[in-house]
């Protein structure tokens, strides 16, 4: 039965994929994700359906358009796999969960919110605020089947632990943290603290861990200055997949070493 999941969601993932392909290119331009139909963005013919097909489609037209034979990106089935490799490793972590519609609403934000952010250096509210509705929803809803009420509990705190400490970062130091990424923090917070206190604490903190460890990286490379920008929001987003994947794991250790545990 967890196979069958596992690739079902891999599945829908390339399915989500292709429809993220859009968000990613129209959201930041301020344009309908559902209007007009998809087309050539050189010479402008609507894509067939046929070309539609996730990942096959830029592989059979080995890259190129159909009509004027313009070079398609990368990106497209880049994003595709990636959704459907991200959506395969959530079913695997949360399994058969009333909560596992919630984490696949966010792995697919997260796809997206990542894309945007290292092109734009923008996490858009359009993405970011209609997910705190459709997520309350639906880990609401999980709670209830599970009667499990101090999820919610944890999924309010976690919510307003992550958007506070984020906002006193944005006030603290005017433009090293974006309003965009306090936004953020509140929602993965409130997936976070649902799942429990380890999985909030190792997934806060792991954003900062392996955000400073880039830096460091970038800096030695010469990559970047001590005044770069560098968009944070895919680290918060890699932080709380760290969490969700091996909160409970890495606390306990860390209490180990302190011999509190």
């Amino acid at each position: 039965m967890t196979t069958a999941l596992v690739v079902s969601c891999a599945v829908l993932g390339l399915l989500v994929g292709s429809f993220l392909n859009v968000v990613v290119h129209r959201v930041p331009a301020g344009e309908s994700v559902v209007s007009p139909p998809s087309a050539c963005p050189r010479c402008g013919h609507r894509l067939r359906a046929r070309d539609n097909v996730p990942v096959l489609s830029w592989v059979l037209l080995r890259g190129r358009c159909r009509d004027c034979r313009a070079p398609i990106s990368p990106r497209y089935p880049l994003l595709e796999v990636g959704t459907a490799v991200l959506l395969a490793l959530v079913a695997l972590q949360v399994g058969w969960s009333p909560a596992l519609p919630a984490f696949l609403y966010l792995g697919c934000v997260a796809v997206a919110l990542t894309a945007i952010d290292l092109e734009h250096h923008r996490l858009p509210d359009g993405i970011v605020l209609p997910s705190y509705v459709v997520g309350a929803v639906l880990l609401v809803g999980a709670a209830a089947l599970q009667a499990d009420w101090w999820a919610l509990a944890r999924l309010g705190i976690g919510l307003a632990v992550m958007w506070l400490g984020y906002f006193g970062l944005a006030l603290a130091k005017p433009g090293g943290m974006g309003f965009g990424d306090v936004k953020l923090a509140g929602l993965l917070g409130m997936h976070l603290g649902y799942l429990g206190w380890a999985e909030l604490a190792v997934g806060a903190f792991a954003a900062f861990l392996v955000g400073g460890l880039v830096g460091v990286v970038l800096l030695a490379t010469r990559r970047a200055g001590r005044k770069s920008a560098i968009p944070f929001g895919p680290f918060m987003l890699l932080g709380a997949a760290i969490g969700v994947a091996a909160g409970p794991g890495l606390a306990a250790g860390y209490l180990d070493l302190l011999g509190v545990a």
